[in-house]
């Protein structure tokens, strides 16, 4: 089995829903994104999954979200976008793009501060 993981991020603003405190007033982060995808074989070239496929797929996500309210994405009208929900949310749409029988999206997660990382599997 492999493991291979790339490391980007977005610019946003949020504010959480249901929460008592500072957080649930508007305020933005400069997330981090941490995807790791696991495969079973690799290809003729002797890769997993191209490293530039994996970063295209995730900053075409990651794209709905960058320099925008987060609140106002459709995946979070109902939900709190806390980091919990945006990796999970990550984790899902990447998970139907890339899962393929060898290729398997593992954990995607997301780092709100550099001390401050919720990550989502399943």
């Amino acid at each position: 089995m492999y493991r291979l993981t790339i490391k980007t991020g977005f610019a946003a603003a949020h504010n959480l829903i249901n929460y008592q405190g500072d957080c649930e007033n508007l305020h933005g982060h400069n997330w981090k994104v941490e995807v790791t995808v696991t495969a079973r074989e690799l290809d003729q070239a002797g890769l997993a999954i191209d490293f530039k496929v994996l970063k295209k797929e995730t900053s075409r996500l990651l794209d709905e979200l960058d320099h925008k309210y987060v609140n106002q994405h459709e995946f979070f009208k109902e939900l709190s976008p806390s980091s919990e929900n945006i990796a999970r949310f990550l984790y899902q749409r990447l998970s139907q793009q890339l899962n393929n029988g060898n290729i398997t999206v593992e954990k995607v997660g997301v780092w709100e501060s550099d001390n401050a990382c919720a990550e989502y599997y399943a």
